[in-house]
């Protein structure tokens, strides 16, 4: 589904050359569901915005589906962010002048395309927002919805394209505790019913539990949990967190 090989982001040149992400290599598969975890700065959101075609590697490559993405023109790359990556961020960031379903359904308007024509993306929507709970919602202003009502209309509008891989950027971190774990029962069934990959950047590690997989990224190097035990021991301490707070 996706691979990433000998990825290295740097910034500046010369005595002010800063690199954040540095020979990052590893493979993500379909249906899993991946955490990327790190300290503030460690390179995980230059790592994210890698895998989310969002920003160019200095050298390196990410191949999704087979197709060398640094090989695409910067049009070609739009397209292909478009159709093939669904994206959530920490705040919903929906347009507050349109609907619920307005909102879920203008990634695939954008995409343009047979596959937008006539009714079928507003029925897409609609069938998104019933699996998302939110299908009361979906003729109410986005500024009228809560916060965790907005974050699950948002993973909703990462889906409307059928994308190969969910990209999830802090999703719990404007969120309450009670919102945090909806939202994230909802991912974890979204991947498991819809057999969809979602990359996940987060802080807030104990509330995930269980998960395929978890990416360390320390001083801008990746470390995966079967590679370094200091991420073996750190998941394990998340875990016990979780079993004391969460009974």
């Amino acid at each position: 589904m996706l691979r990433a090989r000998g990825v290295t982001k740097s910034y500046g040149q010369d005595e002010t050359r800063v690199t954040a992400l540095r020979g990052a290599s590893f493979d993500i598969r379909r249906g899993e569901f991946v955490l990327i975890v790190g300290a503030s700065g460690s390179g995980k959101t230059t790592l994210l915005n890698m895998i989310g075609l969002l920003s160019s590697p200095t050298s390196g490559r990410v191949i999704i589906e087979g197709v060398d993405t640094t090989r695409l023109g910067s049009s070609g790359l739009a397209a292909f962010r478009n159709r093939r990556l669904g994206f959530v961020a920490q705040f919903a960031n929906l347009l507050v002048d349109l609907t619920i379903l307005e909102n879920v359904m203008l990634p695939r308007q954008i995409a343009g395309g047979g596959w937008a024509r006539g009714d079928r993306p507003r029925r897409d929507a609609l069938e998104l927002l019933r699996s998302v709970g939110l299908e009361a919602q979906a003729a109410q202003r986005a500024n009228k919805v809560s916060g965790g009502q907005a974050q699950r209309a948002a993973i909703a509008r990462g889906l409307i394209n059928r994308p190969s891989i969910v990209l999830a950027d802090e999703p719990t971190g404007n969120l309450d505790s009670v919102s945090s774990e909806s939202v994230v029962r909802l991912m974890k069934d979204t991947a498991r019913r819809l057999n969809q990959t979602f990359v996940v950047v987060t802080h807030d590690r104990e509330y995930f539990g269980e998960v395929d997989r978890v990416i360390t990224v320390s001083d801008g190097r990746v470390y995966e949990e079967e590679d370094d035990p200091r991420v073996a021991a750190a998941t394990a301490t998340a875990a016990t967190r979780k079993r004391e707070v969460l009974p």
